[in-house]
């Protein structure tokens, strides 16, 4: 008997990376391929209090991975969606989407248990452009701080007094079962980030076990919903960083219906807008257009003219 194909699994060393490689490891295991997991540490948890909005560099989160795919130290490469940039490196692909956990937003908090229910002038933390954006669009009297790393780190600080409260993905909290007391935001309050709650298997494009990751590790539904939201986000030309939040859906079975908004750094503006299609890049591109004929575009060119300056 043939000995099981052997793979090199890399991800980042928090404990949330390491607990979604475990489980698209123990899903390779069960296909029957030997699976080692290995960690390579990149450039956001080499500058750990570094704010995001410093560290403005698309692929912050994942390139030290992508070049151990190139170089051949790893075969595959686990992501956040989220984070990972809509242009990929030349020579790799993203050889499967896993099925994606809820995508909404979680407010932490012990002093109201929604948005709305929170006292004036609240201190939120989050080191999100994008939650800050909305928060302030809903809340402005909210005083929004940044706040850097790993899920269990952040809430710690919070309860240590960084913060009255705390807005972070909900998928993070339940992967990694932590005991915190949060609520659910709501889509029409704060639509997430393109990609949230959704696993990206990262490999170079003519890899031998490509096809094999692939049908171990793919869920069509979640693959489908994300590209709508990922080509919505190319066209728009944001990177990680930007206000920008979407949400898909497949319906009817073969459809994508999308939700997406741009919002101004300071909430004041809000650009949302939906479509629905058979062609998930042709409904992402397509409401980005509009979002963009509609004045989104005034909005992402000054952010990217500060962060230029």
């Amino acid at each position: 008997m043939s000995p099981a194909p052997s793979v090199v699994l890399g991800t980042r060393g928090s404990r949330l990376a390491l607990a979604q490689a475990e489980t698209c490891a123990g899903k390779l295991r069960e296909a029957g391929l030997s699976v080692e997991v290995r960690v390579i540490k990149t450039t956001s948890e080499q500058h750990p209090e570094t704010p995001l909005s410093v560290l403005d560099q698309r692929d912050v989160f994942t390139r030290q991975l992508d070049e151990a795919l190139l170089r051949g130290e790893i075969d595959v490469a686990i992501h956040s969606l989220k984070d990972v940039p809509t242009d990929l490196p030349d020579g790799i692909a993203l050889a499967a989407i896993t099925e994606r956990h809820d995508p909404s937003d979680a407010l932490v908090s012990e002093v109201g248990s929604t948005i709305e229910d929170l006292p004036n002038e609240t201190i939120v933390a989050t080191s999100s452009l994008r939650r800050r954006a909305q928060l302030l669009h809903h809340r402005p009297d909210l005083q929004i701080v940044d706040i850097r790393g790993n899920v269990d780190t952040r809430i710690r600080k919070v309860r240590e007094g960084a913060a009255d409260a705390l807005v972070l993905a909900r998928a993070g909290l339940e992967r990694l079962g932590l005991d915190a007391t949060y609520t659910v935001i709501p889509p029409e309050v704060m639509l997430p980030a393109v990609g949230q709650g959704a696993l990206a298997a990262a490999m170079i494009e003519d890899h031998a076990l490509r096809d094999e990751i692939r049908a171990a590790l793919n869920h069509e539904p979640s693959a489908l919903a994300t590209r709508a939201e990922r080509a919505m986000l190319r066209t728009l030309e944001g990177g990680c960083r930007v206000p920008v939040g979407a949400l898909g859906r497949v319906v009817n079975d073969t459809d994508v219906w999308l939700l997406g908004i741009v919002v101004s750094p300071d909430g004041a503006l809000v650009y949302r807008g939906e479509a629905v299609g058979s062609e998930p890049e042709e409904v992402g591109e397509g409401l980005a257009r509009e979002l963009l004929e509609r004045g989104a575009a005034i909005v992402l060119g000054e952010v990217r003219e500060v962060r230029s300056s």
